[in-house]
């Protein structure tokens, strides 16, 4: 992680350069440069600069500028300025951002049923399925905030489309079409679009969508608001995505109203674009294989002994 944030404290720099250059630099062989990973889509190496440049910035000592570039925030500069020998994970513990990324867990409708009651278990201590669902949510946890960290980069246009495609690929708004035409075409009374429930528009819901940033929480101002503008169109139905959070009263603002209104925050957002796979897809399957020789085997003497009788 040391040599990546060198890297970005130089300026903006793509991190395909910062691949080349620090394989260079670091006197990697042909071959250490050409390993593959076992799903044969990324090098080991590159892999290791991508996780160096997501660590580095769940820290915040780097920001993304653009697609595929990055650069070092003025916290990476003065980690920097105190020279450390090495940055590695426990190293950037003492950011509380960075633990809040390694701590960020799925939703609850997503968690083991156990996972709740049960006290942490020590990473010495956790079986191997332990370990592969632990890397699995930190996984999805990096990739989520990559996802929020794209969609704030770009324009909101681009935010509406995520949306339209995300509903779509939970079955609403009838054809890709359709949905095209509703979402951001209406910026009329507070409403940013309308799709259909069902292909065949039976039902309609109504979208608000706010690109906030994560310090900047939706308040219950803007929950009565969108209620407003439900109200002058007789819906009883709406979607309230942003990028960011609800405040508490603003939870609460949702729950008493007459409208049935969905809040999806920043944290939600991202579980579904994942879990749709909407933005991003699956890289590799892992197979987890369980032995059932002594199933066949019960089967096996249940037939002989039942061809013994016949006989």
């Amino acid at each position: 992680m040391l040599p990546v944030l060198k890297k970005a404290a130089q300026g903006e720099v793509r991190v395909s350069d910062v691949v080349d250059q620090l394989a260079s630099e670091l006197a990697l062989s042909p071959s250490e440069v050409a390993e593959l990973l076992p799903s044969g889509r990324q090098t080991l190496f590159a892999n290791r600069v991508h996780w160096a440049k997501t660590y580095l910035k769940q820290a915040g000592l780097v920001e993304y500028t653009r697609r595929a570039h990055f650069r070092a925030t003025q916290r990476g500069r003065d980690v920097l300025a105190e020279l450390p020998t090495r940055i590695d994970v426990n190293f950037l513990s003492k950011f509380p951002e960075f633990n809040e990324f390694r701590e960020r867990r799925s939703s609850t409708d997503e968690k083991d049923e156990t996972e709740d009651t049960l006290p942490p278990v020590p990473a010495s201590q956790r079986t191997p399925e332990e370990e592969m669902r632990t890397a699995h949510r930190q996984l999805n946890a990096a990739l989520g905030q990559e996802l929020i960290d794209r969609i704030l980069a770009a324009p909101p246009e681009f935010f509406e489309r995520v949306i339209v495609r995300l509903l779509l690929a939970m079955g609403y708004g009838g054809s890709a079409a359709e949905a095209g035409r509703a979402i951001g075409r209406s910026g009329d009374d507070g409403v940013d679009g309308v799709i259909d429930q069902d292909a065949l528009g039976l039902d309609r819901v109504y979208v608000q969508a706010k690109r906030y940033k994560a310090d900047n929480s939706v308040g219950p101002g803007a929950i009565r608001d969108f209620f407003g503008s439900l109200n002058m169109v007789k819906a009883s139905k709406g979607l309230f995505v942003t990028t960011s959070n609800f405040s508490n009263s603003a939870i609460d603002t949702a729950s008493k109203l007459g409208a049935r209104i969905v809040l999806v925050d920043g944290g939600q957002l991202a579980r579904l674009l994942i879990r749709h796979s909407v933005g991003c897809r699956v890289e590799e399957t892992l197979a987890v294989q369980r032995m059932v020789l002594s199933g066949m085997w019960l089967e096996f003497a249940r037939r002989v002994s039942g061809h013994i009788e016949n006989i």
